[in-house]
């Protein structure tokens, strides 16, 4: 959709001492009298439309401006137990990142999915966490998966996750998976643990 706005201004003319009329932009002189209140309404009328102008470049230019230009979202969800399999997922752009699991015992616990492209657009990371630190839960399954990047690069997932004063820690590595665009809890080995998964994927912009 489209939007203009036309300015029109006008010169006023005036006679010279031997009656040749002259032409001058209505800024460069200081007109008589009569001519003020027609002045006066045309300067009002540009001066609204200069900021309608004003207005429609930033309701229609800058929110594709900033939806373009956005590398990093951070949004909160609920992981529910009751040994039902949930899936949430966020992106941006052409990724996608998913967290997928099931869960027993406690209440719901409020955790946190971080996704984000680097500057160079090459590399699309994805972590979910609970910022508390602990996971209470037992999970009996989980798996992220990247949609849209060419392969993961690096994983990791945690028992418990970084708080003030504690450190991450990490699953043993035959606890999880790691495949081309997932990272799953590996059956048998997983001990039902965790509070954080990290996953970074190169993407195809290189291919561009």
């Amino acid at each position: 959709m489209f939007f203009f706005c036309v300015c029109v201004t006008s010169s006023v003319t005036t006679l010279t001492g031997d009656g040749t009329p002259e032409q001058t932009g209505a800024a460069s002189l200081s007109p008589p009298d009569s001519y003020r209140p027609e002045l006066e309404e045309k300067a009002a009328k540009m001066n609204f439309c200069a900021a309608n102008f004003f207005l429609l470049v930033v309701v229609f230019v800058s929110p594709a401006s900033s939806d373009s230009d956005e590398r990093m979202k951070t949004v909160e969800f609920n992981v529910k137990p009751g040994g039902v399999v949930h899936t949430f997922s966020e992106r941006i752009r052409d990724y996608e990142c998913s967290f997928t699991y099931a869960s027993q015992g406690g209440t719901n616990e409020q955790w946190l999915m971080s996704v984000g492209l680097s500057d160079d657009d090459g590399l699309f990371s994805c972590s979910v966490w609970r910022p508390q630190g602990k996971s209470y839960l037992f999970f009996t399954q989980f798996k992220a998966e990247l949609k849209g990047t060419k392969k993961i690069e690096y994983a990791n997932a945690y028992s418990q996750a970084a708080t003030a004063g504690q450190n991450d820690v990490p699953l043993k590595t035959e606890e999880f998976i790691v495949g081309d665009s997932t990272v799953t809890h590996n059956a048998g080995k997983f001990n039902a643990q965790l509070s954080k998964l990290t996953a970074i994927g190169r993407t195809r912009h290189d291919e561009l």
